[in-house]
This record gives structure tokens, sequence and C-alpha cells, in this order.
């Protein structure tokens, strides 16, 4: 059977959950060889999935940070029974084109949410199409999210945007501190869609585009899409998955 690969965040945490997984893993042979293990927070597994993105493995996070959405919880009582049990769930990343003030393209994946983030004290001017359809003409915000499901209980989140359920094949669009009009809500919707969002004056409102938390500044003109040629294989512990996960926020919410 071929050795399992664990790749684990530098901090002392992930080094001490790394340690008592490999004794763990040392006398057990019955996990998929398939399978990475990662060990760190949220942003360590979204970094971690994009540098592995022709991978067709399958990614089990164990939580070294602070929220862990994205990972399970470790317990080296049931981490073997955890890890042969585990349930997978694929999810596809959004793909954001940006071109600059210089006219380059750059081309980087989110799998949480794609930020338009203004840049200077000037309030962000944009302008939101999908496909042939405009969703708004001009808005006046400190920027807009796109997210995906996966992270709509994420920064989308944040910012009120409505959180997505999994098999909902769907994106929320949702503006951050909206100026005018200043009530917008934002919008819900395909993740068929190919979102085109265009900085009205990119001379005195200077923006930047953020995919999870890679940065282009002085973006121009963004295009949002689903990747559907990628799907990221994320294993979570049986009755812990991510879809349930979800559902827990959504009543949090609604409960708060």
């Amino acid at each position: 059977m071929k050795k399992i690969q664990i790749i684990s965040d530098i901090n002392k945490k992930s080094r001490q959950i790394k340690s008592q997984l490999l004794k763990k893993l040392h006398n057990n042979k019955i996990i998929k060889s398939n399978t990475v293990i990662v060990i760190g927070g949220d942003g360590f597994m979204l970094q971690t999935l994009k540098k592995n993105q022709k991978s067709k493995k399958n990614f089990y996070g164990i939580n070294s940070g602070n929220y862990g959405f994205l990972m399970n919880k470790f317990s080296s009582k049931t981490i073997i029974k955890n890890l042969s049990k585990a349930n997978v769930i694929s999810i596809s990343p959004l793909q954001m084109i940006v071109k600059n003030n210089k006219n380059q393209i750059r081309k980087y994946l989110a799998i949480n949410e794609v930020s338009i983030l203004r840049q200077s004290r000037q309030a962000a001017s944009l302008s939101i199409n999908y496909g042939s359809k405009q969703i708004i003409k001009k808005l006046v915000s400190d920027g807009v999210l796109v997210s995906t499901p996966a992270g709509s209980t994420a920064y989308n989140l944040s910012v009120h945007g409505p959180i997505l359920s999994l098999n909902s094949k769907k994106l929320s669009i949702s503006p951050i501190s909206p100026f005018r009009p200043r009530r917008w809500k934002g919008k819900i919707v395909s993740d068929k869609s190919k979102i085109v969002i265009k900085n009205l004056n990119p001379n005195k409102r200077p923006i930047s585009a953020v995919a999870d938390n890679i940065e282009v500044r002085n973006a121009k003109n963004v295009i949002v899409k689903t990747n559907q040629k990628i799907s990221f294989n994320l294993l979570y512990d049986k009755n812990k998955s991510l879809q349930k996960k979800i559902k827990i926020e959504q009543l949090r919410r609604e409960t708060s």
C-alpha cells in the first residue's frame, strides 16, 4: 500500500497533531492510499487545494487553526475510525479573470469567494452583469462578493449574504456596505453564470480583486465563473459533513 501523504502547517499545534498522527498511522493500514491529510486552518487548506488542483486524491483536513469550517476536529482516539469511514464531497472553485489598468490578464482560483474591494478612501463604482442580463447598472459601495456555497458561511455571511446549500448550484452576489442603491441586498444566480464586474471609474476609484486571499490591484474588469473542469474531493467525519455544517450555520443565523 502506498504511503499516505501528510501536509502540515508549521505552527506548534499542527506539528503536535502530526506527531500523534504518525504514531497512529504507523500501526494501521486500513486508510486508503489516495488520501491526503492536511493539518492546519481553513486558509492552509485552501492554499493546499490550489497547489494540488490537478490531483484526484481525497483531502482530509484536521483543524489546528481557529474556526476550521473546512476541517475536521482531531481526536487521537477516533482518528483511524474517522478516516476509514469519512464521507467524500466534491466542490468546484470559481475562476477569477482580471484585467488590470495596464491591460494585463491575471487568473486565479477561489474556493470560497471572489472579493471586489475599494482600494482607496473613495467608494467603488461598479456595474455587474451576468450572461446577457444586467444585475445592477451602478453600485456605489465598499465592494462586492461572489461566493460559492462552500464559502457562503465565510466572508459572505459577514456581509449579510445568504447561506447557500452545497447542492443548490447557485452563487451569491453580495454588496459590501452599499451606499447607492443603499438597500440593495444582492442576488443569487446560477453557478453556470458568467459574472462580469466592471470598474466604472478606475482612475478616481481604484479597486482590487481578491480570489480567497490572492489579490490583484488596480482591476478594470473582473470575470467570475465556476470552473466545472476542476473539482476538489474533501473528506468529512461521518455525521459531520460540510452540508451539515452549513445547515448549522443557517440555523444559528436564523435564531441569533
